[in-house]
C-alpha cells in the first residue's frame, strides 16, 4: 500500500486561521471563554480532518477517503484548478476520470509519483498536463 498526502495551499491555512482565530482571540479579550473554547474545538477538528486527506493505492484500487476506485477503470487524468468541493486541500489539482462519467478532484503533494504508480497498474490511462 502506498499513501500520498494532500497538498495544502498556504492561503487556505491563513483563511481558516483568520476565520477561527479571530473569535478565539476576541473571546479571550472579552472574557467570553465559551466562544474561545468553541472555536478552538472547531479549529482542532478542521486540523484533524485535514490530516486524513490522503490518497492510497491498495493493490488494484485507488482509495480516497471512503471512495474506492478500481485503477483499471481510470480512463484519464488531467490538471485542473477547479474549485468544486472535493477531497483536496489545494487548488493545484488533478481530475481522475473513471468508469463512464465519474470524476473526482484530488491534490496529491507527490502528483507525478502518484500518476506513475497508477500508470504501472493501468498503462492505458491518458495523462494530460
Amino acid at each position: 500500500m502506498k499513501s500520498y498526502k494532500s497538498k495544502v495551499d498556504w492561503w487556505l491555512v491563513l483563511l481558516v486561521a483568520g476565520i477561527f482565530g479571530y473569535p478565539i482571540m476576541d473571546g479571550i479579550l472579552t472574557h467570553d471563554y465559551f466562544l474561545s473554547v468553541l472555536f478552538s474545538v472547531i479549529l482542532l477538528v478542521f486540523f484533524l480532518l485535514s490530516k486524513t486527506v490522503t490518497y492510497k493505492i491498495e493493490g488494484e484500487n485507488l482509495i480516497i477517503w471512503h471512495t474506492k476506485i478500481e485503477i483499471s477503470t481510470i480512463r484519464k487524468i488531467y490538471r485542473t484548478n477547479n474549485p468544486l468541493s472535493s477531497p483536496a486541500l489545494s487548488l493545484d489539482r488533478i481530475a481522475v476520470v473513471y468508469n463512464k462519467f465519474d470524476e473526482i478532484l484530488i491534490s496529491p503533494k507527490e502528483r507525478n509519483e502518484l500518476i506513475n504508480e497508477l500508470l504501472k497498474i493501468n498503462p492505458s490511462i491518458e495523462v494530460k498536463d
